[in-house]
């Protein structure tokens, strides 16, 4: 009871001291405005940064060959967001049952891609039928892909992509990469039967 009463005369007495000295709560307000407004303004340079650097984004195949597998994996991702793809999402590692970048293009169509790095490039071992029977077999099943893609920036056997024309899954070999990866041009525009665009938009 007496902790109560004290802590009651307490909030008193600081009340009656800020009406008598407003001004401190003024000069608070303005200070928490002010660091408001900053914390506002840093997010929006983020912002308009992270837009401008996706905007020119490029990559030489030199500069792909010298990654990482999983870096490879970001730079597709990157790529798709600077395609327009905002929600484009690294997925890949163990369990990723065959989709290592997820993403939506301004179309609405659902992208699912498998990403296979070789760090020889055109001289590191071939992407084969069994890696397309891979991505077929999840992709649209598992993941609801409206467009399946394998990204390599190395080589493509020719049974390959044979299979993947007859499945209607899209092969990105080294030559495509690189026009994609060092070009403004999005994925869509460098792949043939792309699926038609889920619902208008102002892009199409």
């Amino acid at each position: 009871m007496v902790t109560a009463v004290v802590a009651v005369a307490l909030v008193v007495s600081v009340v009656n001291w800020l009406l008598v000295h407003w001004w401190v709560l003024l000069a608070v307000g303005i200070l928490a405005a002010l660091a408001g407004g900053g914390r506002l303004y840093q997010k929006q340079q983020q912002v308009r940064w992270e837009a401008v650097r996706a905007q020119g984004l490029r990559y030489g195949l030199s500069q792909l060959d010298a990654l990482h597998h999983s870096r490879f994996e970001e730079a597709v991702r990157d790529l798709m967001r600077r395609d327009g793809c905002m929600d484009a999402t690294r997925v890949g590692g163990r369990g990723d049952l065959g989709a290592d970048v997820k993403a939506t293009d301004p179309y609405g169509r659902r992208w699912v891609v498998q990403c296979k790095h070789r760090r020889n490039g055109l001289s590191g071992s071939a992407v084969g039928t069994p890696d397309l029977q891979v991505l077929n077999g999840t992709a649209r099943q598992v993941h609801g892909a409206d467009v399946a893609v394998i990204v390599t920036n190395g080589r493509v056997t020719a049974p390959a992509v044979a299979f993947a024309k007859q499945q209607r899954l899209h092969v990105v070999d080294r030559h495509t990469l690189g026009a994609w990866a060092s070009g403004p041009r999005p994925l869509w525009e460098l792949l043939r039967a792309v699926p038609p665009p889920r619902k208008p938009t102002s892009l199409s």
